[in-house]
């Protein structure tokens, strides 16, 4: 649906605002977000989250999950370290946060590399992720029939823009929302096309940067009900983090450790002031 540019423009405003609004919401809430994660990046997720202002929980137990999930207000399910034993949690969580209402994101790291990690990636969509969150190549091989020969590994060879069709269709196809990180970030929900063009190229050298976006965007769905907005609210939130911490990085090691204290310092104006963001097609802020 094409739409003219004032009401770009003003659909641009009213995300704004959510984005704006939703972190200020989620420092008054500190929801408490259950993450079964790489066991990379679990530490650097966990700083993320606490410096954002959220209450992280790490926990792969199965005999912990059912009662977990009637604490906490959201889940991220990250399958960059598989096991025989995670992935039976991951079921089990993704399982039980989808009979409970709580909301719920995915990230299929390196979905393409191996029939394991796909075939994982796969069966977890079943318990209809509110928001799904990988680079290019990871959404592509998840979504597409035929793993195309750009995955490789975590890493991407495509840009976010070149399966953008593709990223709407899974997203009307499974009730959710794909975002799509990369130079550019494409978040979808079938209806909507977001693009947040911050960030730093050095962030691509410090690992489990995806990984932190999609911890971020599960705080966000813990506290706003448009799953598309949380989206932009997370991935907005890191991206400017790291496009203010590179200016005093001598290197990736200091950009690690300022992108948490510009987590911890982001303000809702310093977050607008710094957003560069743009609505492609927007039907309704509230669709």
């Amino acid at each position: 649906m094409s739409i003219s540019k004032p009401e770009l423009m003003q659909a641009r405003q009213e995300l704004q605002s959510g984005i704006q609004e939703s972190l200020i919401t989620l420092r008054l809430q500190t929801p408490l977000v259950h993450n079964i994660t790489n066991a990379v990046v679990m530490n650097n997720t966990a700083n993320a989250l606490l410096a954002l202002g959220a209450s992280p929980l790490m926990s792969d137990a199965e005999e912990e999950i059912p009662v977990l999930t009637n604490l906490i207000s959201s889940l991220v399910i990250n399958i960059g370290t598989l096991t025989q034993r995670t992935v039976a949690a991951m079921e089990l969580a993704a399982g039980e946060a989808n009979k409970a209402g709580r909301p719920w994101v995915l990230d299929p790291v390196g979905a393409g590399a191996t029939p394991f990690r796909l075939d994982t990636a796969r069966t977890l969509l079943q318990y209809k992720p509110t928001v799904v969150r990988g680079n290019a190549a990871e959404i592509q091989a998840l979504f597409d029939d035929v793993a195309d020969d750009n995955s490789r590994g975590v890493d991407s060879l495509l840009t976010t823009d070149s399966i953008i069709d593709l990223a709407m269709s899974a997203a009307q196809k499974y009730n959710t929302v794909v975002a799509m990180t990369g130079a550019v970030d494409v978040i979808t929900d079938g209806q909507r096309i977001v693009r947040i063009h911050n960030g730093d190229p050095m962030m691509t050298r410090i690992t489990g940067t995806g990984c932190t976006a999609t911890a971020l965007v599960g705080a966000f769905i813990a506290i706003e009900p448009d799953a598309l907005v949380a989206t932009c609210a997370g991935l907005s939130a890191l991206a400017i983090a790291g496009e203010l911490g590179a200016q005093n990085s001598r290197g990736p090691g200091s950009l690690q450790l300022n992108i948490l204290d510009e987590l911890y310092n982001l303000t809702p104006e310093t977050l607008i002031n710094h957003l560069n963001l743009e609505a492609e097609r927007w039907d309704s802020l509230n669709n």
